[in-house]
């Protein structure tokens, strides 16, 4: 899943050289896909961010594992 704003800060901090996910999140996303916390030129070194590897797959994943927990309450 695309990292939410404090994981993104968390990468940029340990200095993550390649960051791979598969599904882009739309609401909290910080990699392009609500916002883009990796645009600005003060980071040093920006990491290389490869998204929506098997997208679809992971999508479908995230939403199973999701509707499965509301059901569960």
């Amino acid at each position: 899943l695309e990292p939410c704003p404090m994981c993104a800060e968390a990468i940029i901090q340990t200095r993550v050289s390649t960051l791979v996910f598969g599904a882009y999140d739309q609401k909290s996303g910080a990699c392009g896909s609500a916002f883009n916390l990796f645009t600005d030129k003060r980071i040093y070194p920006l990491p290389e961010i490869i998204g929506g590897i098997e997208e679809e797959e992971c999508t479908r994943i995230l939403k199973d594992f999701f509707d499965n927990e509301r059901r569960k309450k």
